[in-house]
């Protein structure tokens, strides 16, 4: 097959990453919503509330990601050396605190000590900052160095754990006012979650991004605030205001809430991650004549 030709713009220009596949996106996407889960169901369990089962979830989401990364890797179980560089690799971080949540969750779930719990909870967490710090850390896409992309991963993170504890909640949370609080909550996190994604793309937008993510993530942009959260919005606001029946309200809206949190970080991971390309500190000329302006073939907003 003849090798395509590429353009001059196409050579310097951001160009779309596939080191990461779906395997990789399903990490973020399972065990973003994995960690959030464990940590709300260590705050449920103040209140009494018995959940062994949100727990069990929680870790099979985690250990499900977990497994489809390790999928993604030529030779498996060279995945031991991820734990070699502690000190500099929050993917090493991340992979640190798994055993930790393994371990705390059984102990969790064999003995039903609190403490236990609550330790789920917090590596809980620690799992969901690590992940978001991952993709921070990756210079080379801008759209996931960029600040504010870590405070709006943390956020749907929890918002989707959250949401889990509010699908459940109707099974194992037996009082009115109980439901009531996961409804509050979860909607309270939901307006957060969008609040830091339009800053966000308006950080993207007026920093500059390459035009792939930026068409990408617009593209999701309308989905995920109607669909992802206004509509779980108003079915959560239903159940906070304790009207009858809507308790069980709570399922779809939190299904949905999820379900838009895993279109985004699906996007992000897939879709709008393009490298940085090639910038000119300014367009070189031949002979007499001031040089040219600076650009960034293949980059939108700011310059």
């Amino acid at each position: 097959m003849k090798a395509k030709t590429l353009k001059a713009g196409e050579r310097i220009g951001p160009r779309q990453q596939h080191n990461w596949d779906w395997r990789a996106a399903s990490n973020f996407i399972a065990g973003g919503a994995g960690g959030g889960l464990l940590f709300f169901a260590a705050l449920a369990s103040l209140a009494g509330t018995d959940v062994r089962a949100l727990l069990l979830g929680g870790m099979a989401l985690i250990g499900a990601g977990l497994t489809c990364v390790w999928f993604e890797i030529g030779k498996p179980w060279r995945a031991l050396n991820v734990y070699r560089h502690l000190a500099t690799s929050w993917m090493t971080r991340e992979a640190a605190v798994a055993p930790l949540v393994f371990v705390c969750g059984a102990l969790a779930l064999l003995t039903g000590h609190n403490l236990f719990v609550l330790l789920t909870g917090v590596f809980g967490a620690a799992f969901v900052y690590a992940q978001a710090r991952i993709l921070s850390a990756d210079k080379g896409i801008p759209a996931w160095r960029h600040a504010r992309c870590r405070p709006m991963l943390v956020a749907t993170g929890f918002a989707e754990g959250a949401a889990l504890v509010a699908v459940a909640a109707p099974f194992v949370i037996t009082s009115a006012a109980g439901q009531i609080a996961v409804a509050a909550v979860t909607l309270g996190l939901l307006l957060i979650r969008v609040l830091l994604w339009r800053s966000y793309l308006a950080g993207l937008r007026a920093d500059g991004a390459p035009e792939g993510s930026l068409r990408a993530l617009g593209a999701v942009d309308g989905q995920f605030l109607k669909f992802g959260n206004l509509v779980p919005a108003a079915l959560l606001l239903l159940a906070a205001l304790g009207a009858p029946l809507a308790g069980l309200a709570l399922i779809p809206a939190g299904l949905i809430a999820v379900g838009g949190g895993w279109l985004v970080k699906y996007t992000l991971v897939r879709r709008a991650a393009f490298t940085q390309g090639f910038a000119l500190p300014h367009l070189p000329v031949r002979g007499r004549g001031p040089a040219g302006a600076a650009v960034k073939p293949g980059w939108g907003g700011a310059s």
